[in-house]
């Protein structure tokens, strides 16, 4: 069984990546890929997880059987799509000691016990900490942006360091990343990506998340410019994505507001500058896979 698991992160695709999956079960369903519903796994999943305790860390023989049994309900597939943004922990939990979910690759290891033999594959997106850290903050039961830190300086946040953490610990599975900026240019390979479709593969919701942040009249003229030009491949339906957003973005769904003490323009950029510099060293990593536009 090839198990596909997409772990967030939070506030990234805000669920829409799982809805997107649910619209296209059906066709995926044709291919062998199946799609179950959040509901039906994400709990059993998380109660197996935590009575693997130190006491009893091998779940039993039958976990795997009864939970496949649960998520496919008598569906015959070969490839199985999960989502849960908060997998890897709730988001009071999700920065720790100056890291990203630190209990990530704890949680993959036991996950990796409970289907032995299957095939793991990671997706998960990631997100520029000068607004993925105040925003988090914001979802947060704390009112002081330090102890919710807890002492660390943001400027030394690393994805890198998580991605790392994962691939050490569980050096078997693939890992896919993308950035959270990137996610409207590369909607459709995400999607196809998860299912294993080829690159051509029609999708229904492709440009789902384009349409969230460009007008409707720059939607309906992007949809009848690819009418006109049906041939393109994926690269260049991205040059056509980044030319049409130029001219009719709204600015309001693609610009994050930040308000945080102390934090100037100059620190934003700062942030984002080691933002880009880590996502370089995110791709050097051995068996994990960025998609970028």
């Amino acid at each position: 069984m090839q198990i596909v698991l997409h772990t967030g992160a939070h506030n990234t695709d805000d669920g829409r990546l799982m809805r997107c999956l649910l619209r296209n079960r059906g066709d995926f369903k044709k291919r062998g890929v199946a799609v179950p519903a959040p509901g039906s796994y994400r709990t059993l999943i998380r109660d197996a997880l935590h009575a693997m305790n130190k006491d009893n860390p091998n779940p039993s023989m039958d976990a795997r059987e009864i939970l496949l049994d649960e998520m496919l309900d008598d569906e015959q597939a070969d490839r199985i799509l999960l989502s849960n943004n908060s997998f890897f922990g709730v988001p009071k939990t999700a920065i720790k000691k100056g890291m990203f979910y630190p209990y990530a690759e704890m949680k993959l290891a036991k996950f990796t016990k409970l289907f032995p033999g299957d095939q793991i594959e990671l997706f998960m997106g990631i997100r520029d900490p000068a607004s993925f850290l105040p925003v988090m903050f914001s979802d947060s039961p704390e009112t002081d942006f330090e102890t919710f830190m807890e002492g660390a300086d943001p400027r030394d946040m690393r994805w890198s360091n998580l991605i790392s953490r994962i691939r050490n610990t569980v050096p078997d599975i693939s890992i896919t990343v993308w950035c959270n900026e990137d996610t409207p240019m590369i909607w459709a390979q995400l999607i196809r990506e998860m299912a294993g479709l080829e690159h051509n593969e029609k999708i229904i919701g492709g440009f789902d998340l384009l349409s969230d942040i460009m007008t409707r009249e720059g939607m309906k003229r992007f949809r009848a410019y690819l009418k006109s030009h049906p041939t393109m491949s994926e690269v260049q339906k991205r040059r056509v994505i980044s030319a049409f957003l130029d001219k009719f973005a709204i600015e309001d769904e693609i610009e994050d507001e930040l308000d945080l003490p102390g934090w100037t323009s100059e620190f934003v950029d700062e942030l984002s500058e080691i933002y880009d510099e880590d996502v370089f060293q995110i791709a050097r990593i051995p068996g994990v896979q960025i998609i970028a536009p």
